[in-house]
């Protein structure tokens, strides 16, 4: 029983999904953990408050005072009770109100009397998911420190599919007990990450860039800070951000702004993963003003950008670990393994872009992991989140030469 003796608070809002709630109630409790359930009002017309008491084996608090008893629920006793307040689903209403401290309902004001972590569950329409004021009110909250657990894709309510649909109850278990079987490997270990694409400039205007999402650096980042490392985020611009809201980050625009930031970092690292799409050439002169179109033609002259992984490669020290990433499109594995002992990589991660689901923008991968004493792992298709856990795995295996 993996969750014996914790406590969750279980928040449900306003949604189709809400239904899920009974399934995930049934799952927490059969794990051990001791829940209560509270639901905003709006949630009674999706789910009944009965089932939900039956299956927690608690009753179901929906109210600040309860007529038919005449008592009061203590919104504050309920915060302080919980070790974990899980709400699932959150729906994009009560996902403003929380991100903007507003407190109608019970829910909310348990909410802002939470000492405990919190985690929400977004579930709406793949519209609404990424609206501009949903996307930035979710930032907000991880910038309290609650955790999200993103709605997954697939079909909705609505008729249509896409990203919406509340996490699965199996997957919300895992996260949970996840949380409480906090992962330590890394503890103590201080950990510098290049993460998304550079841009060059041509003039004020535009730029050279690459196509990099940044999903897997964020996803590695996650991955080392819940594991205890400190982790230190170089980020390119646009690239995605990570959830961890301990992570330190250094956002760049262009290669050598990328190098000067991640030098400056290099000396007190334990662990370096270079995932950064650095752009290789760089416009030898930057216009002043925007280039106006005259002729069939224009003609650009480049020059070669510092090489951060190598540059930084020549100055590892004994104890450092170098993770270096490898995008290749012919003669893969030829030219991975040459930058792993070009670069003084550790461990080298290939990605195919001719492999379907792997490489830009996808939210998915497939690598093979090449080690420094020619061993090598490959993984099947899977989510950028398992993978990053997968290259953590393979960091774990590099004997550090101390």
């Amino acid at each position: 029983m993996l969750l014996k003796g914790k406590k969750i608070l279980l928040g449900i809002t306003g949604s189709i999904a809400a239904y899920k709630a009974a399934h995930l109630t049934r799952l927490l409790v059969k794990e051990g953990a001791e829940v209560q359930v509270i639901m905003s009002t709006s949630a009674l017309d999706f789910i009944s408050p009965l089932t939900l008491a039956t299956l927690s084996k608690h009753p179901v608090y929906h109210e600040f005072f309860d007529p038919k008893t005449g008592s009061w629920t203590n919104h504050v006793d309920l915060g302080l009770w919980a070790d974990l307040f899980l709400i699932a689903p959150i729906s994009a209403n009560t996902l403003g109100k929380l991100a903007n401290g507003l407190c109608d309902n019970l829910l909310a004001a348990t909410y802002l009397s939470a000492r405990c972590p919190v985690m929400v569950a977004p579930a709406m329409d793949l519209d609404m998911y990424q609206h501009p004021s949903v996307r930035e009110n979710l930032e907000r909250l991880v910038s309290f420190g609650n955790i999200i657990l993103d709605a997954e894709s697939g079909e909705l309510a609505s008729g249509l599919s896409g990203q919406g649909r509340l996490m699965e109850p199996e997957h919300i278990l895992e996260k949970v007990v996840a949380h409480f079987h906090y992962n330590t490997d890394f503890e103590g270990k201080k950990v510098l990450i290049t993460s998304g694409p550079t841009q060059e400039a041509i003039d004020p205007v535009r730029f050279i860039s690459n196509h990099s999402s940044g999903k897997m650096g964020a996803a590695i980042a996650d991955a080392f800070a819940n594991s205890g490392a400190e982790v230190h985020l170089v980020l390119g611009v646009g690239a995605k951000k990570p959830k961890n809201p301990h992570i330190k980050i250094y956002p760049v625009r262009s290669a050598n702004e990328m190098y000067e930031a991640a030098s400056k970092l290099h000396g007190k690292m334990d662990i370096c993963v270079f995932a950064a799409a650095v752009a290789d050439y760089a416009p030898k002169n930057i216009a002043s003003e925007k280039i106006k179109k005259e002729g069939d033609g224009m003609t650009i002259e480049l020059v070669k950008n510092v090489d951060i992984a190598y540059t930084l490669g020549k100055a590892k020290q004994a104890h450092q670990i170098h993770v270096g990433f490898a995008l290749e499109t012919e003669n893969e594995v030829f030219h991975a393994k040459q930058k792993l002992e070009k670069k003084n990589f550790d461990m080298i991660v290939l990605n195919s872009m001719r492999q379907e689901g792997a490489g830009f923008q996808l939210d998915t991968n497939k690598v093979s992991l090449f080690f420094e004493d020619g061993t090598s792992i490959d993984s099947e298709v899977l989510p950028k989140e398992q993978i990053a856990k997968m290259i953590l795995e393979g960091v774990k295996k590099i004997p550090v030469k101390i």
